[in-house]
């Protein structure tokens, strides 16, 4: 039960009591329209917190089980109204800005988990609306203007220096310049055109190429803490068409991408030597293929789900040593044994093994 007590037109009006999900009280006395208007807070110690009288009063949350706040804040009809402040599960303040009618509005400071400003700025309807300055852990800074949490205008600079200043559309750079550190500019987008470097929130390149509409298009190269992971074609903002992946510089991957997967023909590699060849789909080996072991085939059949299912031969030092059924990875069903290429049985298989009464 999370609550008990009186309804008018769907929303708690009268005398009521609210619970936690442990059953606990956290709240008795009257509602009106749904918003708490007369009465007495707890915590999950039974001990009473806060008073409300005609929807006002200084209201603190506790976590469940614990004597640390979640929340305190003034109340004014039933809401949160003026200063309040924010904490986490471990008692640390991670926001303390002002509120109208139970959203954040106004100027507002959020923290990080280190206690550290992350953002500093205005909201309106709880969301960040207008100036504000945004600091990763990383160095990382946005200093500019925000639309319903979205970034519009400003500068993107890494340990002050300019990365990037101009329009955002959605969060994604579309009209301005990208600097290098020496405040040069390298790229220029126009409605979120032209070739440009991307990086992460550590500093990192994390992306080199054509953005159209905002989006990869074309070919680029995709890194991973400055080490390239992909060299390819894009669309709509996803690997698509020919491509590679790489591994800490080496080459794991070459073949056909659709929608960011792998899809029709590749071959993967290991260590530099290639160990599939085939066809792909969704990412996994699905269809034809060939497998290979320090350059030499050990089989040849159909895959699905990147394990051996359906007809396929395996091979030893390039010899056939069996051809026929398999089933999850496994010889299963009709197959044929061979040693130094003369025929040692013939039946059925499962699960790996020979499956014949007479052997």
């Amino acid at each position: 039960m999370v609550f008990k007590g009186k309804y008018l037109n769907g929303k708690r009006t009268g005398k009521g009591r609210e619970y936690n999900e442990d059953g606990q009280i956290i709240f008795k006395g009257e509602y009106l329209n749904d918003l708490k208007w007369n009465g007495k807070g707890y915590d999950s110690f039974n001990n009473i917190t806060y008073e409300l009288k005609d929807g006002k009063g200084l209201v603190k949350e506790y976590y469940d089980f614990s004597k640390n706040l979640k929340f305190e804040c003034e109340y004014l009809n039933g809401q949160k109204n003026g200063v309040g402040k924010e904490y986490n599960d471990e008692g640390k303040l991670i926001f303390k800005g002002n509120y109208i009618n139970g959203q954040k509005n106004g100027f507002g400071i959020e923290l990080n988990e280190y206690g550290f400003v992350q953002f500093a700025g205005e909201y309106i309807n709880g969301k960040k609306n207008g100036k504000g300055f945004f600091e990763y852990i990383t160095g990382l800074t946005f200093d500019g203007d925000y639309l319903y949490d979205f970034k519009i205008k400003g500068k993107l600079s890494y340990i002050g220096d300019l990365e990037y200043e101009g329009e955002y559309f959605y969060d994604q750079k579309w009209n301005g310049m990208g600097y290098d550190e020496k405040g040069n500019i390298i790229y220029e987008l126009i409605n979120g055109t032209g070739k440009t470097k991307e990086y992460d929130e550590s500093g990192y390149l994390e992306f080199e190429g054509l953005i159209v509409n905002g989006r990869k298009q074309g070919k680029g190269k995709e890194y991973y803490q400055d080490e390239l992971e992909y060299e390819g074609e894009f669309l709509n903002g996803r690997r698509q068409g020919r491509g590679k992946e790489y591994d800490e510089g080496k080459l794991i991957y070459e073949g056909e991408f659709l929608k960011g997967r792998r899809n029709g023909k590749g071959k993967e590699y290991s260590y530099g030597e290639m160990y599939f060849e085939g066809e792909f789909l969704d990412g996994k080996r699905n269809g034809k293929g060939k497998e290979y072991d320090e350059g030499k085939l050990i089989y040849e059949g159909e895959f699905l789900n990147d394990e051996r299912h359906g007809k396929g031969k395996e091979y030893d030092e390039g010899k056939l040593i069996y051809e026929g059924e398999f089933l999850n990875d496994k010889r299963h069903g009709k197959g044929k044994e061979y040693d130094e290429g003369k025929l040692v049985y013939e039946g059925e298989f499962a699960n790996g093994k020979k499956n014949d009464k007479n052997n």
